[in-house]
């Protein structure tokens, strides 16, 4: 009977022990993860190493806003208006002054201040005028008592023409915006003077578009976006070859629809034949003021060209109503003269001359600053 006992007990510790092996390496399969991951498997990242740890995660680059410059005003370039000037052109005023300064002003005096009057580009006739009204201040009113320097002052001043209009036309009206056409020969600074007008007028904090319409000329176009990019204006352009009219149409309709104050349109400068240039600035001009009336037309002039000048200024004059002229590189130059001629010639004013090569070198013309100037 004890021996029945002692079966049955070893029996029930056999089963249990084998129960108890099945259940642990179940309990095993269950908790231990699958080293390949698969559908349906749940997959335990490993432990961070310490390289995890101390990496910094890296972060995706700022977007930065470019700085936008702020452009001089107009106290400050009517004061390098004043320096640059002196330095370029006193040599004429000086020269003058010299002459008239003699005991004695015989013919041989007046035939030097006619060649250097010549010489600096005034032209033959504003030339013969200002020799008599000089001949009849000093010899006749004046009776050997005059200041040549004063008399001189007067009678250039008057040359000039201080009561010309020079104020530039660039806003609109009736809600639209002014329209400025700029339009001269390559090479005359054309489109650095259309980025230089635009920084005028951000500094009096009006709102400008920029009309990139010299489309056959890549360079002119990244040129003047460059320009733009500077002072915050926006500049329309469209690819290489289109047509100068659809870009000009383009920037206006841009200027409206943004409320600008002022849409400046650089145009193309080829002087290949007056028939195509009429044709293209003629189109141009047309197809603007579908829109709103051209305000103001610049011509731009390299005053370095002297009488040569006058000759694109007849051109142009022919061909689109100007209203102002720029005279560029006018501090380079020593025949300060052509200011007077080419007002003469087109009977209109200069408005803006180009004293350098800076972003700000490009300043109102003043015709007391100018004579002043001329004087030393």
């Amino acid at each position: 009977m004890d021996l029945i006992y002692l079966v049955i007990g070893i029996a029930v510790i056999g089963v249990g022990a084998v129960v108890g092996l099945v259940t642990t390496r179940g309990r095993r399969t269950r908790i231990e993860p699958s080293r390949t991951p698969g559908a349906g498997t749940d997959v335990i990242a490993a432990p961070p190493t310490e390289a995890d740890v101390d990496s910094p995660v890296e972060a995706p680059p700022a977007v930065t806003t470019p700085t936008l410059e702020r452009p001089e005003g107009r106290a400050s370039r009517l004061v390098r208006l004043r320096e640059r000037l002196a330095g370029s052109q006193g040599g004429l005023g000086r020269g003058l002054l010299a002459l008239l300064s003699r005991d004695r002003l015989d013919e041989d005096t007046w035939e030097a201040i006619e060649d250097t009057l010549i010489t600096a580009d005034v032209g033959v006739v504003p030339t013969q005028e200002l020799v008599d009204r000089l001949r009849t201040r000093l010899r006749v009113e004046g009776g050997g008592t005059a200041d040549p320097r004063t008399v001189l002052r007067e009678e250039l001043l008057a040359l000039v023409d201080p009561d010309m209009d020079r104020r530039l036309q660039v806003t609109g009206a009736d809600g639209n915006p002014g329209i400025v056409l700029v339009v001269g020969v390559n090479g005359s600074g054309k489109t650095t003077t259309v980025g230089k007008i635009a920084r005028i007028l951000v500094a009096e904090d009006l709102k400008v578009v920029l009309g990139a319409a010299d489309t056959f000329r890549a360079a002119a176009v990244e040129q003047l976006a460059t320009w733009g990019e500077r002072v915050g204006v926006e500049v329309v352009r469209g690819p290489e070859g289109t047509d100068p009219a659809s870009v000009a149409f383009e920037a206006v309709k841009e200027g409206a629809q943004r409320g600008a104050d002022t849409v400046i349109v650089d145009t193309a400068g080829r002087l290949q034949n007056k028939a195509g240039l009429m044709d293209e600035l003629g189109k141009v001009k047309r197809v603007i003021e579908k829109q709103a009336p051209v305000t103001e037309v610049l011509l731009v002039l390299d005053a370095t060209t002297g009488q040569n000048g006058l000759v694109q200024a007849r051109v142009f004059s022919e061909v689109v109503d100007v209203t102002g002229i720029v005279l560029t590189k006018l501090d380079g130059s020593a025949k300060g003269g052509i200011v007077v001629a080419v007002q003469r010639e087109l009977g209109v004013p200069v408005k803006l001359v180009g004293l350098g090569e800076g972003a700000d070198d490009l300043a109102p013309f003043d015709a007391g600053a100018f004579v002043d100037a001329l004087l030393g």
